[in-house]
């Protein structure tokens, strides 16, 4: 390596520093100030809870700041773009200020159903017929207001989930985009097939369409909001489509998949519908094709961080969490025809790519 590009490598590394440090003293900052304006962790009339294992803080600080560590180190090895100078973006800064405004506004909503424990008010006050979701859908995950079934939910949830992470969010889903973008380059953009299961507002589907700008990607979602937010964020890849469907029911044909990601929805799913969604998977994707899932820590991954994820199902409305911490994945992916990989952890979240066989 010369001066030159010893010089370079080093003023990047500087600038991301510089720029993670601001982002996560940005939605750190809104995350405190939060708490600050609810009513805290422990609910009025009961007693404070007290996870089983004592919360390791010093652990948590080191896994958060090796998540950048290895961002940057996937960054340098060229599996993605350094998404620096897109989140100094001036249009971009405008719209996180409008988020971070409506993302207070919404606190005092939120905090009274955590408060009362009411995880299903949208089966309430939600006017649209609600028949067509499963009744595990029809809920207020993480207390938030119209659970994901309304613009304004689509509009904040990653703000929300950024403040909550106090900045990490995006960074964690690149690792799933790290292991995404190994399989692609081995096999080539051109031809490449990959499908976002619950795609969301579509945050990763730019992400990975910025990375690969020539891929034929699609995303699924079963709210209707969430699709026509994705479908706003992706308008600049005609190639790209977003579809309202049910994972439990995909519209594809057997076996014309690729690569078939999945972030942070196994966790909210109860268990029957996780090996639904299993076997699902393993008809649409092809034969030595990959499933990326990118979900929660479970206990054991990381025990010095065992007591942090006990709060999860205690502090937010996440009715299948619990369960999921000490759920294993392996056998049902087994059955269904997949091997494990290769896993990684990524600070709060845990990355594995399993194998179609057969």
């Amino acid at each position: 390596m010369t001066a030159i590009q010893r010089l370079i490598k080093t003023a990047g590394r500087a600038r991301y520093a510089a720029a993670q440090g601001i982002r996560s003293a940005w939605y750190g900052g809104q995350y405190l100030l939060a708490r600050q304006r609810s009513a805290g962790f422990n609910r009025p009339g009961e007693p404070a809870f007290q996870p089983n294992k004592k919360p390791d803080l010093k652990a948590l600080r080191r896994a958060y700041f090796d998540l950048f560590r290895r961002d940057r180190a996937n960054i340098e090895a060229g599996l993605y773009p350094d998404p620096v100078a897109r989140e100094l973006n001036p249009a971009k800064m405008v719209s996180t200020v409008r988020r971070a405004r409506a993302f207070f506004a919404d606190i005092p909503d939120v905090d009274r159903r955590r408060v009362s424990r009411d995880g299903t008010e949208i089966r309430r006050r939600q006017p649209t017929d609600l028949s067509r979701y499963p009744a595990y859908y029809r809920q207020n995950f993480h207390y938030q207001t119209d659970g994901w079934l309304s613009e304004q939910s689509a509009y904040i949830y990653d703000h929300q989930v950024e403040a909550l992470f106090t900045g990490s969010a995006a960074a964690m889903r690149r690792a799933a985009l790290a292991e995404l973008a190994k399989d692609i380059r081995a096999r080539g953009q051109k031809g490449y097939r990959l499908v976002d299961l619950a795609c969301g507002s579509g945050s990763f589907l730019s992400q990975l369409m910025t990375a690969y700008p020539r891929l034929e990607a699609q995303g699924v979602d079963l709210s209707p909001a969430y699709v026509a937010t994705a479908r706003r964020a992706l308008r600049h890849w005609p190639q790209v489509e977003v579809i309202e469907a049910n994972a439990e029911s995909l519209p594809f044909s057997d076996g014309t998949i690729d690569g078939l990601v999945s972030i942070y929805l196994f966790h909210e799913l109860p268990i029957k519908i996780r090996e639904k969604i299993i076997y699902e998977a393993a008809r649409i994707i092809r034969p030595g094709g990959c499933f990326v899932v990118a979900d929660s820590l479970q206990f054991g991954d990381n025990e010095r961080l065992d007591g942090i994820l006990e709060y999860f199902p205690e502090g937010f409305h996440e009715p299948y969490y619990k369960e999921y911490l000490g759920w294993d994945f392996e056998p049902a992916m087994m059955r269904a025809g997949f091997e494990l990989e290769t896993h990684t952890l990524a600070f709060l979240t845990k990355v594995r790519v399993w194998r179609r066989v057969g």
